[in-house]
């Protein structure tokens, strides 16, 4: 199972940005990302990797962690086998790798997903 994400890059503050994750076609079936649940992390330097927001496998439920809440969407569309993360009113403190990740339930710790993808940079100036 390979994740792919994509659509990082450096933006203002105030701007909006929309992160993609892709399910790779080598060993990724269609019907395989349809049964995943899937997530978000971020990483900044020097700090612990962060919950931002998690899906469950059909899209009709999602949970966010506390600083994203409001302003990031996550969103499942399993006919094309991505995963978007809609970032709206960016702040510095977003600036940080984001990561994907699919598993088996819809957790906040990082520790219950399987497989990951290799992350995007997310770079928000004041």
């Amino acid at each position: 199972v390979q994740l792919q994400a994509s659509g990082g890059g450096l933006v203002r503050a105030g701007d909006s940005l929309r992160l993609s994750c892709a399910g790779s076609t080598r060993g990724f079936s269609v019907r395989s990302f349809t049964q995943y649940n899937m997530a978000w992390f971020r990483q900044a330097p020097g700090k612990n990797r962060e919950f931002v927001g998690a899906i469950s496998w059909s899209g009709d439920s999602t949970i966010y962690g506390d600083s994203v809440k409001g302003r990031f969407t996550i969103s499942k569309d399993n006919v094309k086998n991505t995963m978007g993360l809609q970032m709206n009113n960016l702040k510095s403190e977003d600036t940080a790798v984001y990561y994907c990740a699919a598993g088996n339930t819809v957790a906040r710790a990082y520790q219950m997903y399987d497989y990951w993808g290799q992350g995007t940079q997310v770079t928000v100036s004041s």
